[in-house]
C-alpha cells in the first residue's frame, strides 16, 4: 500500500459503511466504472422536498474510491438536489490543482491525490455517479 496516498484519514473514511448498500426505491440512481482499474459505483438517491433525503452506494475499488463514495454519501444527505451535481467538476479542479481548496473541508484529506493523476478517476467516479443521479432525482415525477 501507498502511505503517501492512503492516508490514515482515507483509510477511516473507506471502512465508513453507514451509507454503504442500496436503496430498496430510489428516485435516482447511477453506476460509473473505472474501466482502467475496474472500480465501479452505484449511487442511489431518494429526495424530499428539493433536497436528497438519503443517498446510498455499492463500491468496488480501492481505498480512495471506497472513501470518496462514504464522504460524498454523508455530505449529500440533507443538500438541495441542485447543489450536489457541480461537486463533479469542484472536485476535478480540486486534483487538477486548478482549485485551491476542495468543494467542502472533509475531502481535503484527499490531498495527496492530487499529485498522482492516474488516480484521480478513482475519486471522480463517485462524484460522476452523485450528478447522475441527482439529474434523474430532479427530473424525477411525482407518483
Amino acid at each position: 500500500m501507498n502511505e503517501a496516498l492512503y492516508n490514515r484519514a482515507i483509510i477511516e473514511a473507506a471502512r465508513d459503511k453507514r451509507h454503504a448498500g442500496r436503496l430498496e426505491h430510489p428516485g435516482g440512481t447511477a453506476t460509473t466504472d473505472n474501466p482502467l482499474c475496474g472500480d465501479r459505483v452505484t449511487l442511489d438517491l431518494e429526495g424530499e422536498a428539493g433536497r436528497i433525503a438519503a443517498v446510498a452506494h455499492k463500491t468496488r475499488g480501492c481505498l480512495l474510491t471506497q472513501a470518496a463514495a462514504s464522504l460524498l454519501a454523508a455530505h449529500a444527505v440533507g443538500r438541495p438536489i441542485d447543489e450536489v451535481v457541480p461537486l463533479r467538476g469542484a472536485i476535478r479542479a480540486y486534483l487538477d490543482g486548478t482549485a485551491e481548496d476542495p468543494p467542502f473541508p472533509e475531502l481535503a484529506m484527499l490531498a495527496p491525490v492530487r499529485a498522482v493523476k492516474s488516480r484521480h478517476e478513482c475519486v471522480t467516479i463517485a462524484f460522476d455517479a452523485l450528478a447522475e443521479a441527482a439529474v434523474q432525482l430532479a427530473t424525477e415525477k411525482p407518483s
